[in-house]
């Protein structure tokens, strides 16, 4: 029996370490929205991660749609920092199943950035 326990005790965390990996490996979709970073902020107790808020707007005058996100590198964050105030277009990957806030506080996980000029 204490054999099985032990056992229990080295599979258990080596099964939840794949189901991490695997979750983080295969995005459930992907894609890119386009608006004004409204907020971006670092958070949390011991995992931080950087969270923020898209503003899209459809129509001037309508309400607008808010997308949150989580980035999880220091350098995007600072690369959308600096276009604060600017119409931006991210390009995302959404992961589902991912356990508690220690990842992110979000789904959506941001894998850049680029300014969008009006014509």
């Amino acid at each position: 029996m204490l054999k099985f326990f032990i056992i229990l005790l080295i599979i258990a965390p080596l099964l939840f370490a794949a189901y991490i990996w695997l979750a983080f490996q295969y995005s459930y979709s992907d894609g890119e929205r386009a608006g004004f970073v409204q907020k971006l902020s670092r958070k949390g107790w011991l995992c931080k991660t950087w969270e923020g808020e898209l503003t899209l707007v459809a129509v001037p005058g309508s309400m607008p749609e808010k997308f949150f996100f989580t980035v999880r590198d220091d350098a995007l964050a600072a690369k959308l920092n600096s276009q604060m105030g600017q119409r931006v277009a991210v390009t995302y990957d959404q992961h589902k199943g991912l356990p508690g806030t220690c990842f992110g506080e979000t789904e959506y996980f941001l894998r850049d950035s680029r300014a969008v000029t009006n014509p």
